[in-house]
């Protein structure tokens, strides 16, 4: 057994759990109204399981302890504070971020953070990242795909990324269901979620990232991706291809590298909610040891199967395995232990 931090897990506040209360009981037509009206139907007051463990941290604490969990990389939840107005999203982000850095501070050791912030005033975003790194002391960034249906290519959202940056943060690309431009297909059977919606919808935001530039214009910028990097890392190879084919055809930015030269030397993926040993192994073998992370999924993964797979998936050596489960994720947080 190795020492473990768990890079994608999920806490809500219930001020956040409230205020998506609220949107729940809206026509709002947004894809990700299921999972909201679900969870946060009753707000914080409701009885759904997944909010009590995204509120209780007594509960997550001991669900740490019993499985040996040394520390968990905090992230509000999905879809953040991303479905609010903008004036109440830069509140309830800079208010989830005080909590965030006062559990940390409470519970020396077991605890570090991703700040949020509200993309709906990407000036306002920046001045958030700013405060997190050099009053709270967060550890990085999360944010939940797209935001009033627009992704971040769009260059309106670049002092965000030129923020994280400047102060060092990676930013956790966490999924949400599938934006208005492609939601049709995903509101039947199950596939507007986790099955396969979440992780079209991240690596379609991936890509557009990388295909935009952005990575030309701030070098430095760390993305990570969970889920086992949302597919994309089995697709590089076609990405390159079909990417220089549509750029002789296609006004497109004309980029440095090709797209997997971002993606190996830009973004670090997550195992989160992906416990198979053969994608583990293809992963790190694609995208180099530095570049892969263990996470859990807390509390919509259970935790005993996570920890028994970074314990147990081979073939990996000690290194590797000490690499996965806590030292890229130390590095690339920037996690004093």
């Amino acid at each position: 057994m190795v020492f473990k931090i768990a890079t994608e897990e999920a806490f809500s506040i219930p001020e956040v759990a409230d205020a998506l209360g609220r949107v729940s009981r809206t026509d709002n037509p947004s894809l990700d109204m299921p999972l909201v009206g679900n969870l946060y139907g009753q707000g914080a007051a409701g009885a759904h399981p997944l909010l009590k463990g995204l509120l209780d941290w007594d509960q997550r604490l001991r669900v740490m302890d019993e499985n040996k969990v040394d520390m968990q990389l905090l992230s509000l939840t999905a879809p953040g504070v991303q479905m609010f107005e903008s004036e109440e999203a830069i509140a309830l982000a800079r208010l989830a971020n005080d909590r965030l850095a006062e559990r940390i501070a409470a519970c020396p050791g077991r605890y570090a953070g991703l700040a949020s912030f509200a993309p709906q005033d990407p000036a306002e975003a920046a001045r958030e990242i700013a405060r997190a790194k050099t009053e709270l002391g967060l550890h990085g960034l999360v944010v939940n795909s797209h935001t009033n249906n627009e992704y971040y290519d769009d260059r309106k959202y670049w002092p965000i990324f030129e923020a994280a940056e400047a102060h060092d943060l990676a930013i956790y690309i966490h999924p949400r269901a599938p934006a208005a431009q492609i939601d049709a297909g995903f509101r039947d059977y199950g596939m507007d979620g986790a099955m396969w919606g979440y992780g079209v919808e991240t690596s379609t935001h991936a890509l557009r990232l990388i295909c935009s530039g952005l990575f030309d214009e701030y070098p430095r910028l760390r993305i990570v991706l969970g889920h086992m990097g949302e597919g994309i890392p089995f697709w590089l190879w076609r990405i390159d291809f079909m990417h220089e084919v549509m750029a002789r055809s296609r006004p497109m930015p004309k980029l440095a590298l090709k797209p997997s030269d971002y993606f190996k030397r830009n973004f670090a993926i997550t195992s989160s909610g992906q416990e198979n040993a053969l994608a583990l192994r293809y992963s790190i073998d694609m995208l180099g040891l530095d570049n892969v992370m263990w996470a859990i999924d807390y509390p919509y993964q259970p935790t005993a199967p996570a920890v028994k797979f970074i314990d147990e998936a081979q073939p990996l050596t000690d290194v590797e395995r000490e690499a996965v489960a806590w030292r890229n994720a130390a590095r690339i947080f920037h996690i004093e232990l």
